[in-house]
């Protein structure tokens, strides 16, 4: 089996620590590069890290003795690896240039910056619910002449529990949602240790509505011409942060065209078969949802892990008293919604033959 070089920029991060976990022993992708910002750069990954390490297993052992660069430096990084994971924290302006300039050197980005989310010709990314926009890595190449770089972004976090949700019951044509989202600490890169202001409180993000409510729009529309058309639904978002260490929760509410009945949503649920699982990638979980019966479910703590923290657990399906059906839906922010969903992406580029 064919392997590819990969490297991770913003790589003592919250999000690149959890990278590097899943990289581990990737039967596709073999990590030789890290790469930060300058005050980290020269420096031994655990020195770099520190006392910053966040996860509950160790710094892996073949990781902990790898050089970092710096994430400008890119004489150091041109062929040395295929593909990055882009995680730094820049300002927007700067994360595009410099993702930019790596696609333009030859080496694919795949992107957990927002950076580029609303670039035309820069697909967004679900694995499941829309695989057939990784089309638009051809049109980016041809209009920026690009040889083998490209850029693909993940959508934000808050949005993956219950888009890949409503990707089953498209054929159903939903118009019209309302969605609270409840997300967890480690959303905002910290701890409920290191947030002492989440204890005993929510607090608004009026910040992420609007990601809510956009960003779905154009995972769930059409290429049409050399752009994304956006799906024709209207979306109601209210983001809140609550006192959870992981997990992103959604509760939704949902208008259809064509209205379902409640047996046909638990089938459309629970046989899905969309082509990350078909191809059987190694990160794709399988089944990719699971729906739950039991009144009190999905919880948080308790369902977030599911399939390794891979999968959407969906529960609550009811009648709504104002829009046609309503339901819950849970993601881990940090892999599905992050890390885990940015390495299922890649793997899903290399079997299509983009790298």
């Amino acid at each position: 089996m064919k392997t590819f070089r990969v490297g991770i920029l913003g790589a003592t991060g919250t999000v690149g620590q959890r990278l590097i976990s899943l990289l581990a022993d990737h039967p596709l992708f073999r990590l030789t590069m890290l790469a930060a910002s300058e005050r980290s750069a020269g420096k031994l990954y655990r020195n770099a890290v520190g006392d910053r390490w966040r996860l509950s297993s160790d710094i892996l052992e073949s990781v902990s003795a790898l050089p970092v660069f710096s994430a400008t430096d890119l004489e150091a990084h041109v062929g040395q690896v295929d593909l990055v994971f882009s995680a730094l924290d820049l300002a927007k302006d700067e994360t595009q240039q410099l993702e930019e300039t790596y696609a333009a050197r030859g080496i694919g980005v795949v992107s957990c910056n927002s950076a580029h989310r609303w670039t035309a010709d820069v697909p967004m990314i679900i694995p499941e619910v829309n695989p057939h926009h990784l089309r638009l890595i051809e049109i980016q190449r041809r209009r920026r002449r690009w040889d083998r770089g490209f850029i693909v972004v993940k959508p934000n976090c808050s949005i993956q529990s219950y888009v890949p949700a409503l990707a089953p019951l498209m054929e159903f044509e939903p118009t019209q949602l309302i969605v609270t989202t409840m997300q967890a600490i480690s959303g905002a890169g910290t701890s409920l240790e290191e947030a002492p202001e989440i204890l005993d409180n929510v607090i608004p993000l009026p910040g992420e509505e609007s990601k809510s409510e956009q960003e779905p729009l154009k995972i769930l529309g059409r290429i049409v011409g050399e752009e994304v058309a956006p799906a024709a639904i209207k979306i109601s978002a209210h983001c809140h942060r609550v006192p959870a260490e992981d997990g992103h929760y959604a509760v939704v509410s949902v208008k259809f065209r064509n209205r379902p009945s409640p047996e046909d949503i638990l089938n459309r649920w629970q046989t899905w078969l969309p082509e990350p699982q078909r191809l059987q990638l190694p990160s794709a979980p399988r089944p990719p949802l699971q729906y739950l019966e039991e009144d009190q479910r999905p919880q948080t703590r308790i369902d977030r892990n599911w399939q390794r923290g891979m999968g959407i657990s969906v529960g609550r399906l009811r009648e709504c008293p104002v829009l046609d059906y309503r339901f819950s839906a849970l993601s881990h922010n940090t892999i599905r919604g992050a890390a885990g969903g940015a390495v299922l992406t890649a793997e899903l580029i290399a079997t299509k033959d983009y790298l």
